[in-house]
């Protein structure tokens, strides 16, 4: 067990070096322009949701595995709601109305601004009532990938919001992708197809671009290259930071197959997935999956005008209906002047 911890602090040592070398020689354009790897961005704890920001945005991503207790939505939206924007991605979302819940629970404060659907994986963005008059161009789209989600309801692939709030461009996108470890390229396939196909119908090659894009959703991409009881050891002893070095969608980031330019919160919460449902025990299956951060959200930011600030990017363990943990952020944007 100590071998294995020296190993790897070791990798996640030269990755954090990495990064922090081409930061400090001001080659962060260029680190990521030649694909080295998703930006790793600190989390500023200071904002609650302040009157500082032009615009705060709550996201949450949740693969439900097909449950829906009504107690669980309340926790996802949060009792303070001083947010402007919620964006909530789904994957395994059961049949039950999942708007109509929403809505009814966000009543008092939010309106929905927009919604994509996709049977099982959906997507819902509100705003404080009232918010007409700030939004524009609200559209809708989704992309299927392969599976048998006509079957049994549970379709892999992504649907996205593109809307315009408060003068900013914004692409929102909740996707599900393949699953098991061994499918890494099909998932990196499948991301690049997404990406390419969303909002490709009938592009405008004037219109304004997004100036804000966010991945959120079960993306799938496993912890590779460590059996399950060593990653559990190091997790129950708060050591979880240390298997970042074995992440797929890291590793992929850094090889240039994915999420070129994006940022993304540090891995502070514990893996996110395979758990035991109505516990916070992982897989105890004759599987005895090895946990892995399956459930992301990602951003990224293309316009000199921008300022984005990360306040949270955590798990919520206190929710036990599903096999996965819901993983929520806490973005702010500042427009200069």
């Amino acid at each position: 067990m100590e071998g294995l911890c020296v190993k790897l602090f070791e990798a996640s040592r030269k990755y954090k070096m990495k990064r922090h070398k081409a930061e400090a020689i001001g080659m962060v354009d260029s680190f990521e322009a030649s694909h080295e790897g998703i930006k790793t961005v600190d989390i500023q704890k200071r904002c609650e949701f302040s009157g500082t920001s032009h615009l705060c945005i709550y996201f949450v991503t949740w693969n439900m595995n097909g449950q829906v207790p009504c107690e669980d939505i309340a926790k996802l939206v949060g009792e303070d709601r001083k947010y402007d924007l919620l964006v909530m991605g789904l994957q395994e979302a059961p049949r039950n109305n999942i708007c109509k819940l929403l809505k009814n629970t966000l009543a008092d404060t939010h309106m929905l601004l927009g919604k994509s659907v996709m049977q099982s994986v959906q997507l819902y963005v509100f705003g404080p009532k009232n918010s007409e008059q700030f939004t524009r161009e609200v559209k809708v789209d989704k992309h299927e990938v392969g599976g048998l989600g006509w079957l049994i309801r549970r379709k892999k692939g992504a649907v996205a919001i593109k809307i315009s709030y408060k003068g900013i461009q914004m692409v929102f996108i909740s996707c599900h992708l393949s699953a098991h470890a061994r499918n890494v390229e099909e998932r990196n396939l499948q991301f690049k197809h997404i990406s390419n196909s969303l909002f490709s119908k009938n592009r405008n090659p004037y219109a304004k671009s997004a100036q804000l894009t966010v991945w959120l959703g079960d993306l799938n991409y496993r912890l590779q290259g460590i059996n399950s009881y060593p990653a559990r050891d190091l997790i129950h002893g708060n050591l979880h930071q240390m298997l970042t070095s074995k992440d797929q969608l890291l590793q992929e980031a850094e090889r240039g197959e994915i999420f070129n330019g994006y940022c993304e919160g540090a891995l502070d919460f514990k893996p996110t997935y395979k758990y035991d449902i109505g516990s916070s025990s992982y897989d105890t299956s004759h599987k005895v999956r090895v946990p892995s951060w399956t459930d992301r959200i990602l951003f990224k930011i293309d316009s000199n005008n921008i300022n984005a600030t990360l306040h949270s990017y955590e798990a919520i363990e206190s929710i036990q209906s599903s096999d996965h943990k819901p993983v929520k952020a806490h973005l702010c944007l500042k427009l200069e002047k």
